[in-house]
């Protein structure tokens, strides 16, 4: 059994957590299920590791970081055939989560340095700002992309200075706990700590009295309640939350140039990312094309196992969030015309083929929700400006794209969406140093870039009067 690592000792726990395989829907391993021992051990060992980690030079720190990426890297075979064993997905997608997203932010928090910036000098002082770490960090990481979110939480509490406990998803905790007994060999102990479990595990490290903040991945709802949770010891909270991404097309847009792109960022990972296209608006003069695009994409896509090495597409990861897709697929029937998938083939596991809609608008589930599944709603519009509008009315504003031949015109109209991140002609382009915001219910924070560390920092003022002339 693949085990915690607490304090710098892998441990076991003294009770299990069934793991399932999305393609067959059966459980095939455990892992250790936290209890609030575990948690007040990790807490410990973090706080006690944090003084001497804080007190070391910031080179030094980057040096553990990029040898944990180095860790990454070197296994990165097994560690890929774990990650397409527990989320079903395709390899190269594994590949690319592991191999360039969480070494990629690894590295580049690694290469961070923020010194104390000067306010004021004159002749009676001298004011410096300094940016010091906070503490102990609990960072909790959704099931949808474990591997690289944990890096993306790992990587600016370290850097920064601070000490961290992990909390993976309950239904996909098997890669991150594999890379923490690698990473024991090479990071002190008590400065990472990883911990599989359920929700409780969660609920207890976020209410944690010595646990100065809390970083946190997932959704609106549980976002709200780690909110209420963190109040009453104040802790500093970073939530990056759900998302109902717009796409607009605008009427000088080549359809045949740009359909693969946009087919590519709304079904990625089979829809089941935060900010992938949710919403396509399309112009009238190109719908018709557009949705016709789509559907032949989606119809020939390849949804297997990702063990198959023909497998473009998996399945959604676990069961409860199958039925919810299932929920969102009746409504789509009801509420639009289906152009692809749209039926479930029955069988082991929870595929559910890639939909696309057509013919639908505000006031249906899936243009007003997020089903974070396969399922693309393609919306009508006639004026660019009632597509803008409509795209701000969600409640959510994560991310957007505008598409069209005319670069300087389609920036314009992003400048004008609500969303913290906005792309154009591309979605959905995470970077390291780019920083990656969150508006509205989204939440709130950022996460990437220089601006991606401050976070994990508290402010200090230093101000040192000069001595009379």
């Amino acid at each position: 059994m693949v085990r915690m690592l607490i304090g710098g000792e892998l441990v076991e726990g003294s009770r299990t957590l069934d793991v399932f395989d999305p393609c067959t829907g059966t459980a095939f391993t455990q892992v250790p299920d936290a209890d609030a021992a575990d948690v007040e051990r990790a807490v410990a060992a973090a706080k006690a590791a944090f003084p001497a980690w804080r007190d070391l030079m910031p080179g030094a720190r980057g040096d553990v970081l990029r040898a944990m990426a180095g860790k990454v890297t070197e296994n990165a075979e097994e560690l890929c055939a774990l990650l397409v064993q527990e989320t079903g997905r395709p390899m190269g997608l594994a590949q690319f989560e592991i191999l360039h997203l969480a070494t990629g932010y690894l590295t580049y928090y690694a290469g961070l340095d923020v010194q104390p910036e000067l306010i004021v000098e004159d002749d009676t002082r001298r004011v410096e700002l300094h940016r010091k770490p906070l503490g102990v960090v609990g960072a909790i990481v959704p099931w949808n992309a474990p591997v690289f979110i944990a890096a993306n939480k790992i990587a600016p509490a370290l850097a920064a200075g601070n000490t961290i406990v992990v909390k993976t998803a309950p239904t996909t905790p098997l890669t991150t706990l594999r890379l923490g007994e690698l990473w024991a060999e090479v990071v002190p102990p008590g400065v990472v700590n990883i911990l599989s479990g359920g929700n409780d595990a969660g609920a207890l490290l976020v209410a944690h009295e010595d646990v100065a903040k809390i970083t946190f991945t997932g959704s609106t709802e549980t976002g709200r309640k780690i909110m209420a949770s963190a109040a009453p010891t104040l802790k500093r909270v970073t939530l990056e939350l759900g998302g109902n991404d717009a796409a607009i097309v605008l009427p000088d847009a080549n359809v045949a140039a740009i359909a693969p792109a946009i087919f590519a960022f709304a079904f990625f990972n089979s829809g089941q990312v935060c900010a992938v296209i949710k919403r396509l608006y399309v112009h009238d003069s190109l719908y018709d094309a557009m949705c016709d695009a789509i559907a032949g994409l989606a119809s020939s896509a390849k949804l297997a196992p990702g063990s198959d090495a023909a497998a473009e597409f998996g399945p959604v990861q676990n069961k409860a969030q199958y039925e919810k897709v299932l929920h969102y697929l009746a409504e789509a029937r009801k509420a639009g015309k289906i152009l692809a998938g749209g039926e479930v083939a029955g069988g082991p596991g929870f595929f559910v083929p890639l939909t696309v809609v057509r013919d639908v608008a505000e006031g249906s589930a899936i243009v007003d929700e997020e089903p974070f599944g396969p399922i693309l709603p393609i919306i009508r519009y006639s004026d660019v400006d009632d597509a803008v509008a409509r795209a701000n009315a969600s409640p959510f504003a994560l991310g957007g794209s505008v598409w069209g031949s005319d670069v300087a015109a389609a920036t314009k109209v992003a400048a004008r969406l609500e969303s913290g991140s906005v792309w154009v002609n591309q979605h959905c382009a995470l970077d390291p140093q780019v920083p990656f915001p969150a508006n509205k219910q989204s939440g709130f924070g950022v996460e990437g870039g220089v601006e991606g560390l401050y976070p994990y920092l508290a402010l200090q003022t230093i101000n040192v009067a000069k001595p009379a002339a």
